[in-house]
């Protein structure tokens, strides 16, 4: 079972890139909240058949308040942007949430636990991160802003993921994205309705990318995370960032005919180099708390 599921989730975190921006063709702001809204409904119906209940202390609804926030924001940042760039580029920058996660605990989670190799591995990912952004200037102005848009969104989803556990309420990961989605779908709902946007194109590929990331990606992935989460030791777990920008690149020019260059490639090669680098140093961290902090 532990096998199966951490094959599942780097089949779906490398394939969500390539769904989102197929599922983005009718429009960035129906793809996001029709998702959202398939992935609360199959919560949902997972929390009723399992009989489970969300937890409403004061300390929960503030944190399902904190993910919701992060889920709105950084998605909406996140569809917007899969219409200017290829799909491989959105794995890869939000591959750097680990690194952005670790730097914002240091000034909300008082833990400071960096070493020289830490220090390296981030240096090497912003670097990678500007070898890419370089690269962006050839796709065009747009392509720029679409880079700056997964920053901006990788930023806000390491920020969520920071107050929640800042919150520290007893509540489990599926909990969390559930109430997280509880506040997130209204706000998608009142985006896209107050926006006029109009469908450009609700193809069967467009669909079946809505249905896949609402009811897979959403509901199932995130569960599948959790569990392996609990049940494999951190580094093991952390491979998955280093081998999803990878086949998330390879899916987009196999099935999207996206383009790699040179430039993307070894600004690829230096984000995960800097990844690697900065998640498996774990020998400088030795409270509990500053293992989870990534």
């Amino acid at each position: 079972m532990i096998k199966t599921s951490y094959i599942s989730v780097i089949f779906i975190w490398s394939t969500t890139p390539l769904a989102i921006q197929w599922s983005s063709q009718a429009g960035p702001l129906f793809g996001v909240t029709s998702r959202m809204l398939i992935g609360l409904m199959t919560l949902a119906l997972i929390f009723v058949l399992t009989k489970q209940r969300l937890t409403q202390s004061k300390d929960a609804l503030i944190a399902y308040l904190a993910a919701g926030l992060g889920i709105y924001l950084s998605m909406s940042l996140v569809y917007w942007s899969a219409q200017f760039i290829p799909s491989g580029w959105i794995s890869v920058i939000f591959g750097l949430s680990p690194i952005m996660t670790g730097v914002l605990s240091i000034y909300f989670l008082n833990e400071n636990h960096f070493s020289l190799l830490k220090m390296l591995g981030m240096l090497l990912g912003v670097i990678g991160l500007l070898v890419i952004f370089s690269a962006s200037e050839s796709f065009g102005l747009n392509a720029v802003w679409g880079v700056c848009g997964i920053v901006a969104g990788t930023f806000t989803h390491a920020l969520s993921a920071i107050f929640v556990k800042r919150i520290n309420a007893p509540i489990s990961g599926l909990e969390a994205t559930f109430g997280g989605l509880l506040v997130a779908v209204p706000l998608f709902a009142v985006t896209y309705l107050s926006s006029g946007e109009k469908l450009s194109d609700l193809s069967a590929v467009t669909i079946y990318s809505i249905l896949y990331l609402g009811m897979i990606a959403t509901a199932i992935g995130f569960s599948m995370y959790y569990f392996i989460l609990q049940k494999m030791d951190a580094v093991r777990v952390s491979l998955i960032t280093l081998v999803t920008p990878i086949c998330a690149l390879y899916l987009g020019a196999a099935f999207n005919d996206e383009l790699v260059t040179l430039s993307v490639v070894i600004g690829t090669v230096l984000v995960l180099l800097g990844l690697a680098l900065f998640e498996f140093d774990k020998p400088t961290c030795r409270t509990k708390a500053c293992s989870q902090s990534t």
